[in-house]
């Protein structure tokens, strides 16, 4: 793996770091009155989530991880697992429902999720980043109301709340955005 200088890192950059995998966050490139520049980097625990502060150097190594990054189509969900498919070998895997965190109710069956491999392990999954739902629940259009900027609460059929345009009724189908989790336009 290529080993980089300290003030090479990049937010989204993937590090090995004391025994374990961490991606860059937030990176500040500090120069003070006295010593030398150094990068303050903000590391998030790819594993199990926790974040640390690190100063480097632009004399430190760290060492550079590239993770996979592979389709996988969603086939289902049994006990807090979900089982997708690799969309080139068929090869089926089983992956923690936790990688999606919030954005879960938004993985419909059969759509095609991101998902980044370090060897054989599951890091992290991507959703695509526009999905359509319909909406179950919301206050009836009033005609003559279009007010700029005026948004009204809608449920959709997966369970989330989002805020919609005013025009927007009852059994449509909107296109929401999975990184926001916002209305983005009608399908």
């Amino acid at each position: 793996m290529p080993k980089i200088n300290g003030n090479e890192i990049r937010p989204g950059n993937v590090l090995e770091h004391n025994g374990g995998l961490w991606a860059a966050v937030k990176v500040d490139h500090v120069k003070p009155g006295k010593g030398g520049a150094f990068a303050q980097v903000e590391l998030r625990n790819l594993r199990n989530g926790s974040k640390l502060n690190e100063r480097f150097r632009s004399a430190d190594k760290v060492e550079r991880v590239r993770l996979e990054q592979k389709d996988q189509q969603f086939l289902y969900e049994d006990a807090g697992m979900l089982v997708v498919m690799d969309t080139e070998t068929y090869e089926q895997v089983q992956l923690p429902a936790e990688l999606l965190g919030e954005r879960r109710p938004f993985l419909q069956d059969g759509m095609t999720l991101v998902v980044e491999f370090y060897d054989d392990e599951a890091l992290n999954a991507t959703l695509p980043q526009k999905v359509v739902c319909k909406i179950v629940e919301t206050e009836p259009v009033v005609k003559g109301q279009t007010a700029a900027n005026s948004f009204k609460p809608a449920v959709l059929d997966n369970g989330v709340k989002v805020m919609v345009p005013p025009f927007v009724g009852q059994d449509e189908d909107i296109v929401v955005n999975t990184e926001t989790m916002e209305y983005s336009e009608r399908a």
